[in-house]
């Protein structure tokens, strides 16, 4: 595919993307906000069927929002559901998964570092990893374990993290880290489908019937519904994550993504109990250590030069022909290179002075992290990784 058109495209998917994102995680923390801010109704209402209610202002004008037991006693003539927002959400990310791994699977996803995959292998593995992790969770889900709210999770944990093993084991750290994000937001999807709607559906069914709605179908929303909230927080870290390669070039990086998803359902478990009035801070607190004590036990080893080494001098020249050589295919005013046209992130060395401009991100990138060259594509030595070590060094002294 022509490298412009497939920027276009990758632009106009990734932003319906977010927007179709933000319209569904924002719906969802309105509603179990809704639900864990009701309060108990005058008896007027409850004599209606009217289980909670509560009074809001926004906008300059007064809401008063009311919830059933149930059902109403009649259908309304207009009723708003909430379904499309989790669809298109799905569907654009399945597309730009497509987009970017998929087409793109020789430059996103297959790092023969780690697997010498052809493009249908990975392809195959990948989707296949999707269907395995959303037919677990349906699995799980349908049985009487999801009764069982703590231990449903200790199983989803292990099963998670067994994928997140497995997908580090074949395919790129950035492809990895999508395809878990891709099994959370199918399952977060599914449960719409599968479970959600259908009750639903059911629910209106028996009020145009003039039926007692079955409390089941509720509560199989309720649950559904409940695992989803827990998992918004995850699903966002992994949509920014590929801007952040402390985590995902880590050697462990299966085990850090992991220990990031409990993290950040925890900050979630805060905020509902904070809905319900429980003001638990030990909770985010300990959130907030454990994602410090993440950080420190992540963070890159510095590169210990020897005494040798640490009298050698590197001269600027030394440092244009390594970058000339290694990185101006990409960052460039003219790259060469066969995905990236424009220079990634605006970064060019094009002059001794933009080369100095960059040394942090050189320190962070080359060094540090060694998550560039992409893929190390240009096929970096360490000899040349240590050279730039050595000038970066003299360079923070001066």
């Amino acid at each position: 595919m022509d490298p412009y058109i497939n920027e276009w495209l990758n632009l106009i998917i990734r932003f319906a993307h977010v927007i179709t994102g933000i319209a569904w995680i924002g719906a969802s923390f309105y509603f179990v906000w809704l639900d864990n801010h009701l309060e108990k109704p005058p008896q007027w209402k409850a004599d209606k069927g009217i289980g909670g209610d509560l009074w809001a202002i926004h906008g300059g004008g007064f809401y008063e929002v009311a919830k059933y037991k149930l059902a109403p006693p009649q259908m309304p003539t207009t009723l708003h559901w909430f379904k499309w927002e989790a669809y298109t959400t799905w569907l654009t990310g399945f597309l730009l998964l497509s987009l970017m791994f998929y087409v793109g699977a020789e430059s996103y996803l297959i790092d023969r570092r780690i697997a010498d995959l052809s493009q249908v292998q990975a392809i195959a593995i990948g989707i296949g990893a999707i269907a395995v992790g959303f037919g677990s969770y349906e699995i799980l889900v349908r049985t009487k374990l999801r009764e069982h709210g703590i231990l449903l999770g200790i199983i989803l944990l292990i099963v998670g993290t067994a994928l997140s093993y497995g997908l580090t084991q074949v395919f790129s750290a950035r492809g990895a880290y999508m395809h878990m994000g891709a099994i959370i937001g199918t399952i977060m999807a599914g449960n719409v489908f599968f479970g959600i709607m259908p009750s639903q559906r059911a629910l209106v069914k028996a009020v145009e019937e003039g039926t007692t709605p079955d409390p089941i179908y509720g509560l199989n929303a309720k649950v559904r519904s409940t695992h989803n909230t827990y998992t918004t927080l995850p699903i966002i870290f992994i949509m920014i994550s590929n801007h952040y390669p402390m985590t995902y070039n880590h050697s462990a990086n299966w085990l850090v993504l992991m220990g990031i998803i409990l993290i950040t359902a925890a900050v979630r478990q805060y905020f509902v109990l904070r809905h319900f009035g429980k003001h638990k801070p030990l909770i985010l607190a300990g959130s907030a250590l454990a994602a410090i004590a993440l950080a420190v036990a992540i963070s890159p080893t510095p590169t210990e030069l020897t005494e040798a080494q640490k009298t050698q001098t590197v001269n600027l020249e030394q440092v244009k022909q390594i970058i000339e050589q290694r990185c101006s295919s990409c960052h460039s005013d003219a790259p060469t290179d066969d995905v990236f046209t424009i220079a990634p992130a605006g970064i060019v060395f094009s002059d001794e002075a933009s080369i100095t401009q960059w040394a942090p991100r050189i320190q962070a990138r080359v060094i540090d992290a060694k998550d560039m060259p992409f893929m190390n594509k240009t096929q970096m030595t360490e000899e040349e990784r240590t050279t730039l070590a050595i000038w970066l060094a003299d360079t923070s002294r001066q």
